[in-house]
């Protein structure tokens, strides 16, 4: 029988409190397999510790564009502003130049690779990076995947190839930051136009909400959403349906 393999990847272990717990119940009910964390993020450890008994992939979701980073911000002055804090994920849309200085970026992946073994115990089973588009920063991650021997993807490119590891994946649409955004819709609509040829990937950010949240992110209300879509009964009967076979970050070489 030709099944389709799907990937649901679950973003933002460690954002805050409130989305540490959105994204446990999500993973107890087991659509989603894969979990990144950030390891800058205060509630990390937090985050950790909620998922400890479970069976899940985590991965390090690399984190330059909000929080306070690891290393000393003196030292990573291209990444960071005034305040100490990394520059906004806005700064990386509106600047014209690339201003990630790839050495300083190697710095504070390294820290977050280092505390990610601190948290978990284990190397990252992945090695992605969160909601940036610079090609320097880009770079770095690769040198430190090679240096470590991690299974590094490539970034987030909706409905074209992506890299895990050694295997080419489906990038499915991310629709999240729609108001009008329907999970249940959206993940029907990318299974029935996704491949059967090679894996697919679908990434999601559950969560519910705090005040920090609110405070620092544009993607609120619709983490909610998502964990409602990824412990419902009748998504994972449809999915089925649909000879699905959901996986993890664990079953790409």
């Amino acid at each position: 029988m030709n099944y389709m393999k799907l990937l649901i990847r679950s973003d933002d272990l460690g954002y805050s409190e409130a989305v540490n717990y959105g994204i446990e119940k999500a993973m107890r009910f087991g659509l989603s397999r894969s979990i990144g964390l950030m390891t800058n993020m205060p509630a990390a450890a937090h985050g950790v510790s909620l998922i400890k008994d479970l069976d899940v992939c985590i991965g390090q979701h690399t984190n330059i564009c909000v929080g306070r980073p690891l290393m000393d911000p003196a030292l990573i002055p291209s990444i960071v502003g005034e305040d100490g804090c990394f520059k906004r994920s806005q700064s990386y849309r509106m600047s014209a130049e690339d201003f990630v200085i790839v050495d300083e970026a190697i710095l504070e992946i390294e820290a977050q690779y280092n505390r990610f073994c601190e948290l978990t115990g284990h190397e990252p089973e992945y090695f992605e990076a969160h909601a940036v588009r610079s090609e320097n920063f880009n770079q770095a991650m690769k040198i430190v995947a090679e240096r470590h021997g991690l299974k590094y993807s490539t970034p987030y490119n909706p409905h074209a190839l992506a890299r895990i590891g050694g295997t080419d994946v489906n990038s499915c649409l991310l629709e999240s930051m729609s108001p009008d955004y329907d999970p249940v819709q959206s993940l029907k609509k990318e299974v029935k136009n996704g491949r059967r040829d090679i894996p697919n990937l679908y990434v999601c950010h559950p969560g519910y909400l705090d005040a920090y949240l609110l405070r620092t992110s544009s993607l609120t209300i619709n983490r909610t959403r998502e964990v409602e879509m990824l412990t419902s009964t009748e998504v994972r009967d449809w999915l089925e349906s649909q000879d699905v076979v959901l996986i993890s970050h664990r079953d790409l070489v």
